[in-house]
């Protein structure tokens, strides 16, 4: 054996060992930032191997700094996507720059991973994205959570999407029972002109100095045979709302990611 190979053997055991523990301590919440070292040690194994492991997809073309990586966690019903760079969360400046990479376009374009318990893909309205205020995140890395709408979301989003002006926010009827949600919806096939970080931070200025305070949320909706999203947010201490809004009250954990279907 060369040393060159030699060399790359070792250093892919050591990128697997440290895959397993970094996945060990994110998945039972041992640490805030073990999401990061997931990150970092798919960013190593894609540039060793190719391969995405222990991610699903890892995306580089635009550089580390613009990167993004899809995973699922191990012992949890969820799939997430993370940038390739570390951005804290909902509160980063740097979400609300021009020049931030589109998180929620790839996010949205991630979904082709999802499978309902039925082993079908989910239909356009029936995609959610949520990203979690700071008090409710077990992560300081940005990760935006990429599911199935629960049931009940569904029905409630398709019922306020025809009311719901473009371009324009209101406050939404009952999308989920006890809490508050303000929304606008945009048309288009995809989410590449759209930001949401900067749109539900602007919408709420007035309600909320402390953007670690947002949820923000996209859905996918049909409104008279037309695809679009509705953009989605709330906060946490807002009016009328029992508890901060966050991601399992929104996305169903049955509808999982599954390994080997392109992103």
């Amino acid at each position: 054996m060369t040393r060159s190979r030699m060399t790359a053997r070792i250093l892919l055991v050591v990128a697997g060992l440290a895959a397993m523990t970094a996945f060990a301590t994110f998945a039972v919440g041992l640490e805030r930032l073990a999401l990061w070292q997931v990150v970092r040690t798919c960013i190593v194994d894609y540039k060793l191997t190719g391969a995405p492991f222990p991610c699903l997809r890892v995306d580089l073309s635009g550089g580390d700094e613009r990167g993004d990586v899809v995973l699922r966690p191990p012992l949890l019903h969820d799939m997430i996507l993370a940038p390739t760079r570390k951005v804290v969360g909902v509160e980063d400046p740097l979400l609300q720059s021009p020049d931030a990479p589109n998180y929620f376009g790839a996010a949205w374009r991630a979904r082709s991973f999802l499978k309902s318990p039925g082993g079908r893909g989910p239909d356009w309205d029936e995609v959610g994205l949520v990203v979690n205020p700071a008090v409710v995140r077990h992560q300081d890395q940005l990760h935006i959570h990429v599911g199935c709408l629960l049931p009940a979301v569904k029905r409630a989003l398709a019922a306020a999407a025809p009311e719901v002006p473009i371009g324009e926010w209101k406050r939404l009827p009952a999308v989920v029972r006890h809490l508050v949600f303000w929304g606008t919806r945009v048309r288009g096939a995809d989410l590449a002109d759209v930001e949401p970080f900067r749109l539900a931070a602007e919408a709420l200025a007035d309600k909320v100095r402390d953007r670690a305070k947002l949820t923000i949320m996209v859905a996918g909706v049909r409104v008279a045979g037309e695809d679009g999203f509705l953009i989605l947010a709330s906060y946490v201490g807002a009016p009328h709302s029992w508890w901060p809004v966050g991601v399992e009250d929104l996305l169903d954990p049955h509808c999982l990611a599954e390994p080997g279907v392109s992103g």
